[in-house]
């Protein structure tokens, strides 16, 4: 496939094995202990979920990475993937609060900038900006992993979903860095996307389980990774020289996940709420209630997310402000969509 080398083959078909076979096991454990999310007034399923898929998930990649990857080139990721990992696990449990959980993610995120050396140190001229001070790099580069990962956290209200634009996300990075000869990093993402495709056996609807708070600390942290790659690199191979597009390509593949949270962040604020209060206004449940199933919304929030992809190629060499500007015009209108339909229907 594309020629890709055979480690990354098998790091994906290892993700993949191993998450498929651990989530049965993990089922029967949740149900034992009684380990589930039951449905409330916010929640898309019925009945009780278990809620450990994340674990499997982080079984899969990590054993595939020890399995295949070049340690020495991702050792400090896998210590960062290993934090966030127990504050997940423990999130799941205790429910921990929120000033817990951010200082796991800002701990994890220290760790890639200070030890793997991974940062966003330029802007490539986005908003005129280009080089940036070290603390300001620092300080930025926290809050993108923040925003990647709970946004990532926000989008899982329908089944398959999460997992769903991981795999979208994870294949974009995986052959952006595979064919700009990044092979680590093309390893890591592609498993990433076998866990994810292993963990979506399960979690199609009717989900029979749920990747939690670990999971999406887990997925996040490493589409954050992937992302920050991206902004460094741009596009650099023997066919196109994009250096400077890396800011463009990273939220063209998370583009869902990103301007469906900026929306609903603005959308809150306009009327005077607390910008991370919950409510029922995300995409996804735009489709729910305008009578799509789970399959369905996650199919066509996919096919969107894609569709965007093709849309910021295409954009690729204008200018990166005002490409990015066209791409969040035509994103955010395409997000507004359902909700402009089921206005409609209530009318």
């Amino acid at each position: 496939m594309f020629g890709i080398p055979i480690d990354i083959l098998l790091s994906f078909v290892t993700a993949f094995v191993i998450t498929f076979l651990a989530i049965p096991k993990i089922i029967f454990f949740a149900q034992k202990f009684r380990l589930y999310d039951s449905a409330g007034a916010r929640s898309s399923h019925i009945g009780k979920v278990p809620i450990f898929g994340g674990i499997a998930i982080f079984a899969g990649i990590i054993f595939s990475l020890l399995f295949w990857a070049e340690i020495e080139q991702i050792r400090f990721i896998i210590v960062s993937m290993f934090v966030v990992f127990f504050i997940g696990v423990l999130d799941d449990l205790l429910s921990l609060s929120p000033t817990k959980k951010l200082f796991g993610q800002i701990l994890a995120i220290l760790i890639i900038i200070y030890l793997h050396d991974l940062q966003i140190d330029n802007m490539h001229g986005v908003l005129g900006i280009y080089e940036l001070s070290e603390i300001i790099a620092t300080l930025f580069t926290v809050f993108v992993v923040i925003v990647i990962t709970n946004g990532f956290n926000l989008i899982d209200g329908v089944d398959g979903l999460a997992g769903s634009l991981g795999i979208v996300a994870s294949l974009s990075f995986g052959l952006l860095a595979f064919f700009s000869d990044q092979i680590s990093m093309a390893l890591l993402a592609f498993t990433l996307m076998g866990a994810l495709l292993g963990f979506l056996m399960y979690n199609n609807s009717p989900a029979k389980i749920f990747m939690g708070d670990t999971g999406s600390l887990v997925v996040g942290l490493i589409l954050s990774i992937l992302s920050i790659n991206s902004i460094n690199s741009g596009i650099v191979n023997d066919a196109i020289h994009l250096p400077y597009k890396g800011p463009l390509v990273a939220i063209a593949i998370l583009a869902v996940l990103l301007f469906d949270s900026f929306r609903v962040f603005v959308v809150r604020v306009i009327r005077g709420r607390n910008p991370l209060s919950p409510d029922m206004n995300h995409i996804h449940h735009g489709l729910l209630d305008l009578g799509f199933g789970h399959q369905k919304t996650t199919l066509i929030i996919c096919i969107m997310n894609i569709l965007l992809i093709v849309v910021a190629y295409f954009l690729l060499n204008m200018n990166v402000n005002f490409a990015i500007a066209i791409f969040a015009a035509i994103n955010l209108t395409l997000l507004y969509i359902p909700f402009l339909m089921r206005k409609k229907n209530d009318d």
